[in-house]
């Protein structure tokens, strides 16, 4: 895995988690990684345990020149979309940062400028460059938390293990109970079924 995509310059990795969820926030991270880091676990987030993501996550946190998190909540991707909700998260995590940076990788295809600040869009990012995967990690790590606190309030849709994505099981309860206030209204992955689900719920 790359270091940087420019050396010798402080360079933001950026990545969000979260985006083809049925409910809940789509999270954002930026990270700056010192020079020379190097850790043998670190990679794209979806490759990794729970364990390794949080193991990676403490030393992310700790190591990291900075770091941030940035949310865009179910209501603002509805209003946005989700592609333009992402990169509001992203922006507000680069707005985070402690040290602002002097170039700025993105994971994915898609990115709209932050200040005058340039960028790189880089597919499969997180698979390539260690401060991409590192905001990857911190990204779905912190979207895993949020999940697992508003599981204690909404339990029938289980998102303590799909963490909002549609599996059966979300699907169904949706369409036992309705939705909650943290679904996303404009998501019809499924536009039959779903249409009944979100119609006159909220």
């Amino acid at each position: 895995m790359q270091q940087s995509y420019i050396n010798n310059i402080p360079e933001a990795g950026c990545d969000e988690a979260g985006r083809g969820c049925l409910a809940g926030p789509v999270v954002a991270a930026a990270v700056i990684l010192p020079d020379g880091f190097h850790h043998p676990v670190l990679n794209d987030s979806k490759k990794l345990s729970p364990g390794s993501r949080e193991l990676l996550r403490e030393v992310i946190e700790k190591d990291a020149v900075s770091w941030a998190i940035g949310i865009a909540d179910n209501r603002e991707i509805d209003n946005l979309n989700i592609l333009n909700a992402s990169i509001l998260a992203m922006h507000r995590a680069l707005s985070g940062l402690a040290t602002e940076p002097e170039h700025i990788i993105v994971d994915g295809n898609r990115f709209k400028k932050f200040r005058s600040i340039p960028h790189t869009c880089i597919v499969k990012g997180d698979s390539l460059y260690a401060s991409i995967a590192a905001a990857s990690v911190l990204a779905k790590t912190f979207r895993d938390a949020i999940m697992l606190d508003l599981h204690e309030k909404f339990p029938l849709y289980g998102w303590n293990t799909n963490k909002g994505y549609p599996t059966k099981m979300h699907i169904d309860s949706m369409g036992e109970s309705g939705p909650s206030p943290y679904h996303r209204k404009s998501f019809r992955l499924r536009p039959k079924q779903l249409s009944m689900h979100f119609n006159g719920k909220l």
